[in-house]
């Protein structure tokens, strides 16, 4: 499955289906940070579903990113 990497670390992995795009992991802090502006997307613990008859929320995804690499950077620092 096709990643994003920063700094060797995982950002988001992705995947296009019939019926809907997938971006992955949606980690317990980015369902935190982006609560109710991302559930709508959830299905299941990590995944963050997007239908493939709609646009990409672009900016939502652009968030994700945001929070992962935010993720990331404190867990370098540790």
């Amino acid at each position: 499955m096709p990643a994003f990497k920063d700094r060797g670390r995982i950002l988001v992995y992705y995947a296009a289906f019939r019926d809907h795009c997938s971006l992955f992991p949606a980690t317990a802090l980015v369902r935190e940070a982006l609560g109710a502006e991302l559930a709508p997307h959830l299905a299941g613990k990590g995944t963050i579903r997007f239908p493939a008859d709609e646009a990409l929320p672009a900016g939502l995804v652009a968030k994700v990113v945001a929070v992962r690499l935010a993720e990331n950077a404190t867990r370098r620092r540790r």
